[in-house]
């Protein structure tokens, strides 16, 4: 079940991640530290769009300049590759700590993993008018990075492969 995030407008948008329906994910009403923290880095009266604060956040660890070249360069379906992706943002050469910290963005229902729903979701993170994976794309990317076959890619497994 999910809650309608009209239910809670006297809150930040940004406050809680949403589905791609435009409703909230069921745990971020119980789980909210991580977005909340998020909220606090840039503060909730800024005037600008969530999308905006969260590339924001991604762009206090990872080049914006370094972010653009990676979109760019996986427009057209099908030619995005992760590893290749992580050299050209920057992000291979991160500390473990950083890693963990693009991975706790990118866990966009805060769960301490990344799901095959929310990997289609992958490029959006980093720009929010970026096309959805193709399913090739997200088993490929879930393929790379989930070490225990669970369907899942915890902190550990993510930060694994990028440094790999």
């Amino acid at each position: 079940m999910v809650a309608n995030p009209k239910t809670v407008s006297n809150l930040p948008k940004a406050a809680f991640p949403l589905n791609r329906d435009g409703d909230l994910y069921k745990s971020s009403l119980t789980d909210t530290s991580h977005h909340i923290a998020l909220l606090l880095s840039f503060g909730s009266t800024t005037g600008q769009e969530p999308s905006t604060r969260i590339k924001m956040s991604l762009s206090s660890i990872l080049s914006a300049d370094a972010i653009d070249a990676a979109m760019k360069d996986c427009q057209a379906p099908d030619s995005f590759n992760c590893k290749k992706f992580f050299q050209q943002c920057g992000l291979t050469k991160k500390s473990p700590a950083e890693v963990k910290k693009v991975f706790g963005i990118l866990d966009n229902d805060a769960s301490g993993f990344i799901e095959e729903e929310e990997l289609k979701f992958f490029l959006q993170r980093f720009n929010p008018g970026a096309r959805v994976l193709t399913e090739k794309e997200t088993k490929a990317f879930m393929s790379a990075a989930d070490d225990d076959s669970d369907g899942m890619i915890g902190a550990d497994e993510f930060q694994a492969m990028v440094l790999s």
